[in-house]
């Protein structure tokens, strides 16, 4: 029996992480917690999962300035696609934005054959079309009756997808010569940077739940992002970003809605359900190819860093 690859296990691992997370994430915020503290809360988040990757790398940290500049830019890029979310949701309706916001992956897959080179065999690149259909179907959001008065929402949506899909690509790209552990660690400090303006952008006249389900609840939720973005750096160290992308962005979702569907009993739509099928046929496709690649040695990796 073939050993599991430790990139697909990271995968596995985040895929978990962010599957549970999806499925409690809206829970503060109906327990009247903005979704802009939330962020705020997130960002302190990433402090612990930094502290113990930087342990586990044996406190070696990576401050030259390409190391840092790298690093500094997958969190900024991360971040500023988050913040902006936020604000396209008040103008435009989830249906509308999520569905576009699906192609992330699409940006990721050609800036790492353009620019990487990297490739996969036919089953390899035919998994990668269907997750990104099925992504495209899991992003499905029932018509609400939320009227739009422009379409700046497309313009503003645009910019996570751009932010999202080319953070997965320099993650990929900064572990050719960094420790995932510096990575992350760089990122932790410009989600932390970052917080001022999320709190500029939060209604402080409403009313706010600072409890026990408030910000505390939302400490412990976004504790699974956190060290869920920590696995996906490690996924991006020893798997290619046109297999990470895609697999990590399909599976996610279809744990999330297995989850809500056994705590809120709600029957997923139709269209969510084929997401889910073909997240999974595309996740074997991929593995399957993969698996008949020859891994990169670990210990020529190491040495590349060193």
């Amino acid at each position: 029996m073939k050993k599991i690859r430790k990139g697909f296990i990271f995968i596995i691992v985040h895929v978990l992480f962010m599957g549970v997370w999806g499925a409690l994430i809206e829970i503060p915020e109906k327990n009247g917690f903005p979704a802009t503290l939330g962020y705020v809360v997130w960002a302190f988040t990433m402090v612990p999962a930094a502290i113990i990757a930087l342990k586990i790398n044996k406190w070696r940290l990576q401050y030259d300035r390409r190391s840092i500049l790298l690093g500094c830019l997958a969190g900024l890029l991360g971040a500023i696609g988050q913040l902006v979310l936020f604000l396209t949701l008040k103008i435009a309706p989830a249906y509308l934005v999520f569905p576009l916001l699906s192609l992330t992956p699409v940006v990721t897959v050609l800036m790492a054959v353009i620019i990487l080179k990297e490739k996969t065999g036919k089953l390899g690149w035919i998994g990668i079309g269907i997750a990104i259909l099925a992504i495209f179907l899991l992003s499905y959001q029932p018509p609400s009756g939320k009227t739009i008065t422009s379409y700046l929402w497309i313009g503003l949506t645009v910019i996570p997808l751009m932010a999202w899909g080319a953070q997965g690509f320099v993650m990929r790209f900064a572990n050719k010569t960094m420790k995932a552990e510096s990575i992350f660690f760089y990122m932790m400090i410009s989600s932390v940077l970052l917080i001022p303006v999320a709190l500029l952008m939060t209604d402080f006249s409403q009313t706010i739940n600072w409890g026990l389900k408030g910000p505390y609840l939302a400490a412990i939720i976004q504790t699974l992002n956190a060290f869920g973005a920590l696995f996906l750096v490690y996924a991006f160290r020893y798997e290619k970003a046109i297999i990470v992308a895609p697999m990590t962005t399909a599976l996610s979702p279809v744990l999330t809605v297995i989850i809500s569907l056994t705590i809120y009993a709600v029957i997923p739509h139709p269209i969510t359900i084929s997401g889910i099928l073909l997240a999974i046929i595309a996740a074997l496709f991929m593995g399957a190819e993969e698996t008949k690649i020859e891994p990169e040695k670990s210990e020529n990796l190491e040495k590349a860093k060193s």
